[in-house]
């Protein structure tokens, strides 16, 4: 079981890397962690509802003031150390996404920021894997914004939601991926011993408990990327989009029965695709009661339903990932397990009774063909930031 450093080291490391570089003490940090789905895939940019929650994996930022209107960030996680160098933007000189792509994460939320801009230097550190599926790319946008406003002279009038879009429009305009709210969300969000349920149409949202130290909550990384996922994704939501033009309704309103009958003016890749939403927006709500009552047989049943639908219908799941989540399905003790992000690889999630888990390991690492990564979380606390004391 791969293990999840704790955030004052990820905090230590990142003030270590600061200092070496910029040879001055960093004097403020931010953090934002990682989420996992439980259930409510592909739903969020179609008004659905959403049941994350996030992870004790963190996107770390130590920064401090630059004197100028010099921005520099250093990425010290990746496989080689890479340095991005921006000035801050002007009317006559905005910010444009370029390289390093990871940069654009960065630069969209320093655009979009809605309060007082200064220069700064800063280290970024990071526990979420990259490409997992387990929203690195929010837990950047959202530790960045952090950042910056621990930045400021004076505290930023700005509600969580306007932070969490101002993030999700990072990364529609620089790094071009046209992501639901659900990541940035739960990232501010997050509270320990809670997963999230989100209403991705009015964006309101309440805690449901997961406390039980008789559950745990075991994520696969399958290690398996494939590289058609961005365009597939971006195929996917235009889908969705031509489904909800002939049905003239959101597919949050839509019924399975409207969708059935529209299905001869549907491609049937909209078809499939509406199939889902409107399936999946109800196990989801159905499940986050099941959750608040204790109903772990039900929420794991409709776990299974919704790898099944994304399988099936969505068309984002794959070989490798599949083979995970019938594995964790056949041996006794486990509740429920599906795969979670976007698709095309990653993770999966698995909910199971804690005396299970060793055997459902064992039985994965026996007869599964790749290297998965295996991580047991709790759900953890959401961003935050504070002042640096100087060593």
């Amino acid at each position: 079981v791969q293990r999840c450093p704790p955030l004052e080291e990820l905090v230590s490391s990142a003030s270590d890397i600061f200092r070496s570089n910029f040879k001055i003490e960093p004097t403020h940090c931010a953090f934002a962690p990682g989420r996992v789905n439980l259930i409510g895939e592909h739903v969020d940019y179609c008004d659905g509802f959403v049941l994350p929650m996030a992870l004790p994996m963190y996107t770390v930022v130590v920064a401090s003031q630059s004197g100028n209107s010099s921005c520099t960030v250093i990425a010290a996680s990746l496989p080689k150390e890479e340095t991005a160098h921006f000035s801050l933007p002007t009317s006559q000189e905005p910010l444009v996404p370029g390289d390093p792509f990871w940069s654009n994460y960065v630069k969209g939320v320093v655009a979009n920021f809605p309060g007082s801009l200064c220069g700064f230097n800063a280290v970024v550190v990071s526990s979420v894997p990259i490409g997992a599926g387990l929203s690195s790319s929010a837990a950047l946008e959202v530790a960045t914004f952090c950042m910056l406003e621990s930045l400021m002279e004076s505290p930023l009038q700005v509600s969580t939601v306007e932070k969490a879009l101002c993030c999700q429009r990072a990364e529609h305009h620089f790094a071009k991926v046209p992501c639901g709210i659900m990541d940035q969300f739960i990232a501010f969000m997050g509270q320990q011993d809670n997963a999230l349920l989100l209403d991705c149409r009015s964006l309101e949202a309440r805690q449901v408990p997961l406390i039980d130290p008789s559950v745990s909550v075991l994520i696969i990384d399958s290690n398996v990327k494939h590289k058609l996922c961005q365009g597939e994704y971006a195929k996917r939501r235009s889908d969705c989009e031509g489904a909800i033009t002939l049905l003239g309704k959101s597919l949050r309103d839509a019924t399975q029965k409207e969708v059935q009958d529209h299905k001869e003016q549907m491609t049937a890749e909209q078809f499939a695709a509406a199939h889902h939403v409107v399936t999946e927006i109800r196990r989801t709500t159905t499940a986050a009661q099941a959750l608040e009552s204790g109903n772990l047989v039900e929420f794991g049943r409709l776990m299974a339903e919704s790898h099944a639908s994304l399988r099936d219908d969505f068309r984002v799941s794959c070989t490798e990932v599949d083979m995970l989540v019938e594995l964790c399905l056949s041996i006794k003790g486990v509740y429920g397990s599906r795969m979670t992000g976007a698709g095309f690889g990653g993770c999966t999630v698995t909910l199971l009774n804690t005396e299970v888990l060793q055997r459902v390991i064992d039985h994965i690492e026996k007869n599964y063909k790749g290297s998965p990564t295996f991580y047991v979380c709790k759900p953890s606390h959401g961003a935050a930031f504070h002042h640096l004391t100087p060593k």
